[in-house]
Order: C-alpha cells, then sequence, then structure tokens
C-alpha cells in the first residue's frame, strides 16, 4: 500500500520539482549589464535581462571567457593577436538556438552566419586586438574573427565576408 502511494503521490511531485528546478536554471534572467552596453543579442534566446533581449557590458563578455586567436586579415598588416569571447560560448551563455546568427554593425551592414561555423571553428567576439580594446576606428568595438591561418578552408571571399566589424547586435534566428 505504501508503496502504491509514493509511487502516484511522491514520484510525480519530485519529478515536477526536478522538471521545475531544470526549467528555472534553462530559462534564467542575466544580470544587468554594470558598465556600458555593447552588445545586444536577440532572437531565439532563453537568458535575458531586458524584454527578450540579452544586453552585455564588455565585463559580461569577458566572464564567459577569454579566447586569444592570432591570425592574419585581409584588414590588419602581420598577425595580430585578437582576444575575445568563443562565438559557441555566448550562444551557450545565453541559451541561444538557431540556425544563423545575424550581425549587425553600427553601419546597419548585416551578416547571416550559419551556427555551424561557431561549433566547427574557434571563431570569436573580439574586443581586443594586440591587447588594445578595439576602438570604432580599429573595426570595434567587436569584431567577428575566424582562426583562418589555423584553417586555410576560412581563407576565401565568401569566407572574409562573414568577418563582420563593429557589432552592435546579433540576431539568432
Amino acid at each position: 500500500m505504501r508503496s502504491a502511494i509514493f509511487k502516484q503521490v511522491f514520484l510525480p511531485a519530485i519529478a515536477m520539482v526536478f522538471v521545475g528546478a531544470l526549467w528555472t536554471h534553462a530559462a534564467q534572467s542575466l544580470s544587468a549589464p554594470e558598465g556600458s552596453p555593447i552588445l545586444h543579442v536577440s532572437g531565439n534566446i532563453q537568458n535575458t535581462n531586458e524584454q527578450g533581449v540579452a544586453v552585455l557590458d564588455l565585463a559580461m563578455l569577458e566572464r564567459i571567457g577569454v579566447t586569444r586567436i592570432q591570425t592574419s586579415t585581409p584588414w590588419t598588416e602581420g598577425r595580430p593577436v585578437f582576444e575575445g569571447v568563443l562565438m559557441r560560448d555566448l550562444l551557450a551563455e545565453l541559451g541561444a538556438e538557431g540556425d544563423s546568427v545575424v550581425a549587425v554593425a553600427l553601419n546597419d551592414y548585416r551578416v547571416e552566419i550559419p551556427t555551424s561555423d561557431f561549433t566547427q571553428y574557434p571563431v570569436i567576439l573580439a574586443y581586443k586586438m594586440d591587447g588594445k580594446r578595439l576602438r570604432v576606428r580599429d573595426k570595434g568595438p567587436l569584431w567577428i574573427i575566424y582562426p583562418q591561418d589555423d584553417y586555410s578552408e576560412l581563407n576565401t571571399k565568401q569566407g572574409h565576408g562573414r568577418w563582420a566589424w563593429q557589432i552592435k547586435d546579433l540576431v539568432i534566428q
């Protein structure tokens, strides 16, 4: 008798608490930025801090993780060292789900990038080049950087079209 009550009453209650805890963890809110916001992420994301949008400052990006890539680019001399957050880690932090990311620049230039690029390659959203914060005149505040020196298949005209700079918004589709 006790076993039947346990199975009918307590097990479903325990399961509901467990599922509720998972749901709360999966759809969490981000803290508000303490510094000047430099990125807005919208679209198909679960973790937000402003009415369906994730607004992030530099410190929030750095907390996700810092990755360094040294690579040549068609727009710089030599092989600068870029620092930023891995795009796949940023998307995971925000609970993003989708097949593409539309990167929007300060001048409203838009490029659609398949999310498979971020799982296949260590693509970063850079905020520093050679140890210095990227400024607007240096293609900042944020620049999508592909490690083309490590993956020759990325060094193409089509690949270079995905190197968006002066990023202000990302839209997950």
